[in-house]
């Protein structure tokens, strides 16, 4: 019998320390393959997972996180993993067939309208896809002074400029001042934010690689914000926020430069910029950074759709609420936004 040596498992609090380990040895897995997810998923969002692992002579050899989302809204999903850019499947190749059979199988019987795997690079070519999304990543050089050589003339003209207005940057021991400038920021832009909690379990959850890096005025004004991931030998900035006063100040650039040294000096060699969407700003300013646009895997087994949802700021069906979003009052939207962010992932 093919793969008679392999079984497949779902994870347990006893099996975290083992799925760990192998995520960090295993040159596939990213920082979104981490066991904490799971808890973070089920904690913070309520939402059923299905962590599941493959197992030879005793030794996790391959894993695939998943989380079920169920929304009146925006459909009923299996997906791995919501909130996160990467996932699918990573390790033995023998084990991958085994974990997509369970996978399916567990999306046929909870009913779900489509199975997602948001893959780093293609494993069903034959599927259909999402092709809105890209990710950049670029190495980050061991001496920082050739790293803002390396940063284009006009990009590293902004950094040089919120350095000479006297910014400040600063690690932050919790996410209260992050807090305050992401929620006004997604406000501003008319979508819901997480909620504050989230961000604090994140902390908490990942301990030292989880860190929020926060830039102010010399006169102490909060500016500018960002909450990165550190794995292995890279740092992924992941969420952020800036004042209305950020851009003038050019603390935006700063912060991300202020990153840069930062994470050189911990050790860091590969700075993720993170997924951004096609033709947008944040895909413009990356790539003003120096930084190339890598295409996302983004791959969907559709069980009752007809077609990849499209449950995203791009939709023009979701014009009047972002319209609408931008007019509520701040402490409304962060009373409201959890529950509606919660299934969009």
């Amino acid at each position: 019998m093919p793969h008679a040596d392999l079984t497949v498992h779902a994870l347990t609090q006893s099996d975290h320390a083992a799925w760990d380990a192998f995520v960090v040895d295993c040159p596939q897995a990213t920082f979104f393959h981490r066991a904490a997810w799971q808890g973070l998923m089920e904690d913070v969002f309520g939402h059923r997972t299905h962590f599941l692992f493959a197992r030879r002579a005793g030794q996790i050899v391959a894993v695939l996180p998943l989380a079920e989302v169920h929304s009146r809204l925006f459909g009923h999903s299996l997906t791995s993993l919501p909130f996160c850019v990467y996932g699918g499947i990573v390790g033995d190749p023998d084990a991958v067939p085994l974990l997509e059979a369970e996978a399916e199988r567990i999306a046929l019987a909870r009913g779900v309208q489509h199975l997602e795997y948001r893959n780093l690079t293609p494993r069903h070519t034959d599927w259909p896809r999402q092709d809105l999304y890209v990710t950049f990543r670029k190495a980050i050089d061991p001496d920082v002074e050739a790293n803002l050589a390396a940063i284009p003339r006009k990009q590293r003209a902004m950094v040089r400029k919120g350095i000479k207005n006297g910014l400040v940057s600063q690690i932050d021991p919790d996410v209260e001042r992050f807090f305050a400038l992401y929620a006004d920021n997604v406000r501003r832009h008319g979508t819901p934010a997480l909620p504050k909690r989230f961000f604090a379990a994140l902390m908490t959850a990942f301990g030292d690689d989880c860190q929020v890096q926060t830039v102010t005025g010399p006169d102490g004004k909060l500016l500018s914000s960002v909450l990165s991931f550190y794995f292995r030998d890279e740092v992924l900035p992941y969420y952020a926020g800036d004042d209305l006063a950020a851009r003038a100040l050019a603390a935006n650039d700063f912060k991300y430069w202020a990153l840069m040294q930062h994470a050189c000096e911990r050790g860091a060699r590969l700075f993720d910029y993170g997924r951004s969407k096609i033709g947008t700003g944040p895909y413009s300013f990356k790539k003003n950074w120096g930084f190339e646009p890598q295409p996302l895997s983004y791959e969907y087994r559709l069980y009752k759709r007809d077609a990849v949802p499209q449950n995203n700021p791009m939709n023009p069906k979701y014009r009047a609420f972002i319209a609408l979003w931008k007019r509520l009052p701040l402490p409304v939207a962060n009373a409201l936004g959890p529950f509606i962010v919660r299934n969009l992932g």
